[in-house]
């Protein structure tokens, strides 16, 4: 009996082994579809595409449900269908993904060493996110970056409001390690947090600009989305109607290879920037 036992453990820990060989070996692929998935300049495309590649990632996390990257790629194709395709659209389905990818997230943080972040006080939060390094920079940016759009769908809810400071600790971590990680986007997020908001409120217009500048000056100026979160917040929140039509047709004007790398996120740009630019006249 106890041989059996023995050569069943045996048989469970070289399936384990095997399944995260498998895993690891499919990592180059996946990383190289993230980046081919980048460079399209087809939205219907992308936007169909998208299923099966989260498909893809749920089931390789069947085989392997302790890899952080993959619920960190989890974690950033959740995001990008619930920002680049379904927010404009379908609110209600944008909330359920952006939850998903919350959950990945928290996950990947949780395999390297930062669990319970909801139970968490905000000074134990900082303690523990003192101890991450630069190895922790994707779990840290995709969670916060999933939870604070997750909130700001339910801003009118003030239990989902009060849970903002979480995943702005997490992005302040990210300025600390790297603030160039993933085009600026840290900076980005700062300019939407400080610019969506009156001073009164906790906004300061000033910090909105300077980390909407760096994250311009991070990519050259190429990545549109910076010019339409500039508009979309900080420029309605100061009634700069000026500014805001401006970024906008300038967003909508740019040069299709203007990023080629990139082509993907700004052609989603320009739609939203279509998007808003039909809303001025409510706004202004």
């Amino acid at each position: 009996m106890n041989r059996l036992i023995l050569l069943y453990i045996c048989f469970l820990l070289s399936a384990c082994s095997a399944n995260k060989m498998m895993v690891s070996m499919s990592m180059p692929m996946i990383q190289g579809g993230i980046e081919a998935m980048n460079e399209e300049p087809d939205l219907q495309l992308a936007e169909d595409s998208m299923p099966a590649n989260i498909g893809m990632l749920n089931g390789m996390l069947q085989l392997d449900p302790e890899s952080i990257q993959l619920h960190i790629y989890a974690a950033q194709a959740y995001y990008g269908l619930s920002y680049g395709f379904n927010e404009d659209k379908d609110i209600e389905r944008a909330d359920k993904f952006y939850q998903r990818g919350l959950k990945h997230g928290l996950t990947a943080l949780g395999l390297l060493g930062l669990k319970n972040i909801r139970k968490l006080s905000p000074d134990e939060l900082e303690e523990q996110l003192q101890k991450l390094d630069e190895d922790a920079i994707a779990a840290l940016f995709w969670t916060a970056s999933n939870w604070a759009k997750w909130i700001d769908l339910n801003r009118d809810d003030a239990a989902s409001l009060i849970q903002l400071a979480k995943p702005t600790a997490m992005m302040q971590r990210v300025l600390e390690l790297d603030d160039t990680f993933y085009y600026g986007g840290a900076h980005m997020y700062f300019g939407v947090y400080y610019g969506a908001r009156a001073p009164m409120l906790g906004g300061d217009f000033e910090k909105s600009r300077k980390h909407f500048e760096r994250a311009r000056e991070i990519n050259d100026g190429k990545l549109l989305v910076v010019d339409l979160l500039q508009a979309q917040y900080l420029s309605r929140q100061m009634f700069d109607q000026t500014d805001f039509h401006q970024r906008l047709t300038f967003i909508i004007d740019a040069p299709e290879d203007l990023y080629p790398e990139l082509t993907l996120l700004n052609n989603i740009a320009k739609r939203k920037a279509r998007i808003l630019l039909n809303k001025e006249s409510k706004w202004f």
